[in-house]
């Protein structure tokens, strides 16, 4: 096992997963959950992100070139999909609880992008490559950021009942603002890298 490819890693993944960022919007995203609920998708979340990770370190490179999709079209993509939730929590659509409009934000965009995003999926791709020798150490540095960022986000949810109607209606339309910038940010980086490069 290689130590410092490990904790190279293991920093990469943590840092792009941005647990403590998303956390606040995972808490908007379940709004209206019951803790046991909310815990069950912050779970679902974790582990298929785990997966989508491990998946493209090992083939995502050649699933992305059979299919032929540039990470440019997968940024763009990732960037419109944030867009749109950002714009419906400014317009308050995420008020009413999630479960009873039976949508499942567990998948998307809880997994991705927001913790499987494309530059983490490109940086996971890039570390396999990089080091053909040490996959096992990519491996485990994948798993244990990830480890982290679950634990992160379900200590989160024990803040959700500090925040009163009014906070959580500001906060809602803080996190949209900001969400709609990181989703602008990524999307226009994949169009510079699809028209520009």
């Amino acid at each position: 096992m290689d130590i410092s490819v490990l904790v190279k890693t293991f920093v990469a993944v943590f840092v792009l997963a941005d647990a403590l960022g998303n956390a606040p919007i995972f808490l908007v995203l379940t709004k209206g959950m019951e803790p046991e609920q909310r815990d069950n998708v912050v779970n679902r979340a974790s582990i298929v992100a785990t997966g989508v990770l491990l998946v493209f370190a090992f083939g995502g490179q050649s699933v992305l070139n059979y299919l032929e999709i540039s990470m440019g079209s997968l940024r763009v993509a990732g960037g419109l999909l944030l867009l749109l939730i950002a714009l419906q929590m400014l317009h308050g659509e995420l008020d009413t609880p999630i479960v009873e409009q039976q949508r499942d934000v567990a998948i998307t965009p809880m997994a991705l992008p927001l913790l499987a995003g494309p530059g983490t999926l490109t940086t996971v791709m890039l570390l396999m490559s990089e080091s053909p020798n040490a996959h096992l150490s990519v491996v485990v540095g994948i798993v244990s950021a990830m480890l982290v960022t679950w634990l992160i986000v379900r200590l989160a949810n024990r803040i959700d009942h500090l925040l009163g109607a009014e906070g959580a209606v500001i906060i809602t339309q803080l996190l949209g603002f900001l969400l709609a910038a990181l989703a602008i940010e990524i999307g226009s980086a994949g169009i510079r890298e699809l028209f520009l490069t």
